[in-house]
Parts: structure tokens; sequence; C-alpha cells
């Protein structure tokens, strides 16, 4: 019998007798002999992590390709299934993984929607630990520092040192057990150096305690701790919002659906088989499962998912209907044309997760540097340790000073560079109504040239309103109003709310929809919507430019009104553009919506350029062709179809009135009404990453300062542990001068 267990990732952790076939149902056949399986892979950190994984997979001779992806911690594998006559076992994948030091689990989708972060939670409880230790042995530290006598000094070394162990032990194990994989399989990171000053640290204090010594260095261990495990937390609490796009995009797909059989009844058939050319049963209210094209019934739909429009499409038999859109009026009948794995919804979140898997390949400095940091640490400590000690014959110096120097190393400063501006700017943006949801967004967003918006929802509010009105008199806004009260259409209710309470009672309203509606009166046949529904010859010319959605009433085919709709831009648009252009960034809209009503936007806008009647994947070829012309693209967008683009942009941002899929793969959220916030976080951005770069030359800067003396011999563990928490405290000081700035007014 299989053993497994549910991890704190919801997925399912297999053990080494995990039969072939049994992983193999969770792998996806990518055809010509191929098969693609997904993993996940908590424990991965850094730049290092993935190296070291794709190393270990690319020397099996039945793996193609192996792809990690540092932001959802996983690993994506393709393999062949027969080497010659000899079918290939695929535990050996899991396998190769597990010998890097890294715990692996066969990844499922549909488990990960409702996890708890215990990780989270975990490196939370060790940071409260960790800095209440740190801050109690500091207290008892402060009358050894005052003198105190001989029995008093140790009875307060005593303390500390019982307060230090359960809390090193306790606080410390992300750290030992980093560093405990990596050396078990005969490689190092950037843990073991802190793993071995904080254990060293402590082991010569309790020495020092036990000989009645005059210095400890028990709050040196503890604080080192502290001050890491923030760094730590913050990266985890960042990379597991950017993990919520896709997981929230999966729940839009249907489980399952009523398939018609030949004989006509209906059976419940799960989404995975559901095959080309079955006919699918959708009710009102359900979402499309697959794509395809409906045989039988009309209705409604929403396809806000495809082209962000808020406005419904009519459709009839023959019309195409994608998965994930909502059927909003009538039963449906559609004949599926692609399966689940081949289908729109599919398609987006491979794309998301495609351009996440890019994201991840962004590199900070302190990562391009953890490849060689802990070798030259552990290095440059053995060569104090034997000079010390061969030279000087005092061993238990030696000792001190290789502690000294591993301590003074430990990379606090360069750990925090980046983290603490993040969270001063996030406090700073917060402020302003923005929210920060991925670390790495300041320093992306620092970088953008260009700035591609979405129209509606974006730039507009996404929510019609009447712009004019021809040939209404009180008694054609009656009827007019009285017939718009019998539908939920977004025109029907902005057509409602501009006519206030001039409604004539209607008690049989037929709503044809795609159409419009319709009442028989002793006046005549009513109706109001759309021209071609509404008149029985062509409607007169219109007075617009053809960028408004016309809504005409007409008694008998004859038009007695005609009603024009614009969208509502959002406040502070056109300024935010202006403050865009002066900041020399480029301004383009990308929108699913009509030439005609992209143009007249982007007019009135003086936007750079416009795109219309794009789908998700033209948004982001183009995001990509921008990027593949060396620009650095910033998306702002808020609807579902624009998810794939803001994942692939170079980063992203989205209203909070947003859908949960825009905002989630977006890596800022503004909470007010109006465009400022865009112009307001690049200039953030910009301020946050000239502070980033003085940080790394001021932890650069300490270390070729400290490092020598350490060696030398002029840094004990206690100024060692001082000077490393100085250095710490430097750079949390110069990234909070980013509190005293102001936006500059113009």
């Amino acid at each position: 019998m299989t053993c497994c267990t549910i991890d704190a990732e919801g997925v399912m952790a297999m053990d080494h007798s995990v039969r072939a076939e049994e992983i193999a149902n969770a792998t996806h056949p990518l055809g010509d002999g191929l098969r693609q399986l997904d993993l996940s892979v908590p424990d991965l950190r850094c730049s290092l992590c993935i190296s070291t994984i794709e190393r270990a997979l690319r020397k099996l001779p039945y793996v193609t390709c192996a792809r990690v992806n540092l932001t959802a911690r996983r690993v994506s594998c393709t393999y062949v299934e027969r080497l010659g006559d000899v079918s290939v076992d695929p535990t050996g994948i899991l396998s190769a993984i597990e010998g890097t030091g890294h715990r692996v689990y066969v990844f499922t989708p549909t488990s990960v929607l409702d996890r708890s972060d215990v990780q989270r939670d975990q490196l939370l409880i060790a940071v409260a630990v960790s800095g209440f230790a740190a801050a109690n042995i500091m207290l008892l530290s402060i009358s050894v520092w005052s003198g105190a006598e001989a029995a008093t000094r140790d009875m307060f070394h005593w303390l500390s040192a019982m307060i230090a162990a359960p809390a090193l032990v306790y606080a410390g194990r992300p750290f030992f057990q980093s560093a405990w994989n990596s050396l078990k399989h005969g490689r190092t990171n950037m843990d073991v150096p802190i793993s071995l000053a904080v254990i060293l640290s402590y082991a010569l204090s309790l020495l020092e305690v036990v000989h009645h010594g005059e210095h400890t260095w028990f709050d040196a261990s503890v604080s080192l701790l502290f001050f890491l495990l923030i760094g730590r937390t913050l990266d985890h609490i960042m990379r597991e919002k950017a993990r919520a796009a896709v997981n929230s995009l999966a729940i839009l797909v249907p489980r399952g659906a009523l398939v018609i059989a030949a004989d006509g009844s209906k059976r419940y058939t799960v989404l995975e088989d559901i095959g080309i050319g079955d006919n699918v049963f959708i009710a009102a209210g359900e979402r499309c499962p697959v794509d395809g094209v409906v045989t039988a019934g009309t209705s409604e739909l929403d396809f806000s998912i495809v082209s962000g429009e808020s406005i419904p499409v009519a459709v009839a038999e023959g019309a195409e209907v994608r998965s994930g859109a909502m059927n909003l009026i009538a039963s449906l009948t559609v004949r599926a044309t692609k399966r689940v794995e081949n289908s729109l919804l599919a398609e987006i979140i491979k794309l998301m997760e495609a351009a996440e898997g890019g994201r991840a390949r962004y590199r900070r400095i302190a990562d391009r540097v953890a490849g060689l940091y802990a070798p030259a640490v552990h290095l440059l400590a053995l060569i104090s340790f034997l000079a010390w000690g061969f030279v000087g014959g005092d061993w238990k110096h030696a000792m001190f000073v290789a502690v000294s120097v591993l301590i003074i190393t430990c990379p606090c400063a360069l750990g925090l560079a980046v983290p603490v501006v993040q969270v001063v700017a996030a406090g700073n943006v917060f402020r302003r109504g923005i929210i920060i949801k991925d670390g790495s967004a300041l320093e992306r967003l620092a970088e953008v040239d260009t700035v591609v918006f979405d129209k509606t929802g974006t730039l507009t509010l996404g929510q019609p309103s009447l712009l004019e009105v021809m040939d209404a008199g009180p008694e054609e806004w009656a009827i007019a109003a009285g017939l718009a009260e019998h539908s939920r259409h977004p025109l029907a209710q902005a057509l409602l709310r501009s006519a206030g309470s001039k409604a004539r009672r209607f008690d049989s309203v037929i709503e044809i929809p795609g159409a419009g509606l319709q009442v028989n009166t002793a006046d005549g046949v009513y109706r109001l919507g759309r021209p071609i529904f509404a008149c029985s010859s062509p409607p007169h010319e219109k007075r617009t430019n053809g960028s408004y959605s016309e809504v005409v009433l007409s008694r008998d085919g004859i038009i007695l009104s005609s009603f024009y709709f614009d969208d509502t831009l959002r406040p502070g648009a056109a300024g935010a553009i202006r403050e865009l252009n002066r900041a020399g960034l480029q301004t383009i809209m990308l929108s699913g919506d009509r030439q005609a009503v992209v143009e007249a936007t982007a007019r009135v806008l003086h936007m750079d350029r416009s795109m219309a009647e794009l789908n998700p994947k033209q948004k982001v070829e183009e995001c990509a062709r921008l990027s593949k012309a060396g620009s650095k693209v910033m998306m702002v967008g808020d609807g579902i179809n624009d998810a794939p683009a803001l994942a692939a942009a170079h980063v992203s941002m989205a209203p909070a009135t947003a859908s949960d899929i825009g905002r989630q793969a977006a890596d800022l959220v503004f909470l007010s009404d109006g465009l400022d916030a865009v112009p307001e976080a690049v200039l953030i951005a910009r301020r946050s990453a000239t502070l980033i770069r003085q940080n790394f030359a001021l932890a650069f800067g300490y270390n070729l300062l400290a490092v020598p003396l350490a060696m030398a011999g002029y840094a004990t563990p206690l100024i060692a542990a001082v000077a490393m928490s100085t250095s710490s405290l430097i750079v949390v000081t110069n990234a909070l001068r980013l509190n005293g700035w102001r936006r500059p007014r113009k």
C-alpha cells in the first residue's frame, strides 16, 4: 500500500515506495511519446537551488526538459515514456530531486485551493520567539556591561544561556535543517555559515560561562537569527501571494457537466472525460466547461473572461463559446470542440504559469552571489583559524577569531538590503492607497519605460452611462424606463438610473436574448434594444462617431427615441497619462473592445498608441513583442482576460475593483477610484531603487572593512555581533529615509 501524507502545500507527498503507475496518473501526455510531470518543491530558496535541481534532472537520460519556477516552487519535467524497448520509471525524477536535499511532492491543482500556510505561520512564530529571547538576553546583559560582580555576572550568563538554548533550537530550525540537508548531500548553501556562526557562538559562550568568563555572546546568536528570520518570512509571504493567481483561476473551471447521450438522457461527466463531439447541457447561471459550438438554444453569455468587456453577448445556434464564459439567461446545448486541457481556461492558466516561470528567473544581487558566498566565508574562517592557531599557538583564541569572522560576515545587512526597503515602501504606498503584493515588484517597477493599459474597468469604470438622447420626451422616457425595469442588462440599468421615477408600468414584457425588450399594448408593439431589432427599416444616421453603444425605442418598427451610452473614464485618468508621459514613459492601450471605441478613448487621453479587439493571448504576445524590442513593460488591467498579460509583463498593477484573478495576478493593487496611483507608484519605486542600491553599497562596504579587522583579531565575537547589528541598523535607517520623501507636485 502506498504511503502518503498531506503537507502545508496542500499536495500529496509520496515516499520512495510510490509505484510508477501512480505517478503516471498525475502526468500529462504531450504526444510523440513524451509526458509532463508537475512537482511541488516547497524548500526552494534561491537561484542556487534552481541550478542544483535542474542539473540533477538533466543527468537523467529520459528527461528532455526540466524547468524550475521559484515563485510557484514548482518543477515541470518532460520525459520520454520509453528508452528503446524499456519503459521509463518516473519515480527516478522524484529520487533525483530528493538526492539534492529537497522535499518533493506530486502537484495536484485541485487540492491547493483551500490550504492553510503552515510554513508561514511557523516562520512568524520563529520570528516572535527569537525577538522575545533577544530582547530579554539584552536586558540581562545590561547588568554585565555595567560591571556586575562575578557571582551576579555568572548568574545572568546562566539565565541568558537558558533563554537562548530553546530559542535557538526552535527559531533556528529553518537554517539548521537547510544546512544539514545541503551538507548531507555533499553541497553547501548560505544557511551553512549562518548555522555554524550561531552554534559556535553559543558553544563558545557556554564554555565561557562554565569557566566564569567575563564575556558571552548569547545575544549575538539570537539577534542574528531574529534579523535573518524577518527577511526569510517576508520573502515567503511575497512568493505565496504571487502563487495565488493560478490557484484562484482554477476555481472557475467546473468539475464536470451534464452530457446529453444519444437517447436524450443526461448524465453527469467529470471534466476530464468530456470528449470532442460530446453535447453538453449548460443551464442558466453555469459556466461553460469546455470550448464548443452552440447546437440548440439562445441566450446571452458573459464573455468578460475573454474580452474583458462587461456587456453580455447574444449567442444562438452556430455561435462559438469558450470555457469559463457565464451563461446568463437560458439553457444551451453546446457541442465540445476541444478537450479541457486545450480549452481557453487551460490556455490562460498555462500562459500565467509560463509568465510566472519567466518572472522567477529574475535574479536579485543577493541570489547571484549565493553560489560564492558560503564557500568564501568558510574559507576565510578556516584561514583565520589555522593562521592564528599555528602562528600564535593559542587555539582557543584562534577559534574566537574564526567565530568572529563567521559572525561579522553573516549576510544580515545584505539580506536586509532589499526586504527592508520593500517593507518601508509597502507602508509608504499603502498610505497612498496602494498595496504591494510581490516583494520584487518595486525593483521591476523602477525599470519600466512603457505602461500598457486595458480599457474597460481600468481607464474606464466599466459602468455604462447615458451620454446622449435623441427625440425623447416625457412619454418616451416613461415607456423606455418601463421596459428597462424588466432587464438586468447593463445598458438597461444605466437607462433606468437616468430616467429616475418616470417609468410606465407594463405587465408582460418579453426579453429576447441579445436583442432587447418587447411588449404588446393597445397602442402597438413597443421595442427597446438594438436598432436592427427595434426598427423595421434601417435606422437613421447617428449623430455620433460610432464609438458609443446605441439603444433604440420603437413602436411598430418606427423609431421614437435613441439613447447613446459611453463608459465613464476613471477619475484622474487624463492626469495620470500626462504625468507618465512627463516621466518619459510610453503609454499604450490594449483592449478587447471595438476599434472605434478604443480609438476615441485613446484620443481623449492623448495616449501614444492603442490596439483593439484583442484576446488574452494577443495581449500577452504584444507584451512579449515589446519586451523583445527592449522595453520594460508595466501592465495595468482588471479583468480575468488581463491576467495572463499581468503575469507576463515586467511588472503589473490592478485596481481594487478588478476581478479576483486580476488582483491576484497583479504585483500591485490600488484602492482608490482614480488612476493617480499609477504614476505615484512609479515615482516611489524609482526612489526605492536608489535606496536599494545604496544599501547594497553599504552592505558590501561594511564587509570590505570588517572582514580584514576580524581576521586580524581586532574583533571579538561580541564586537563582531555589534558590528553586524550596526551594519543592519545602518541599512534600516537608510531605508527609513523613504518615509520623508514627498511626491513632486507640478
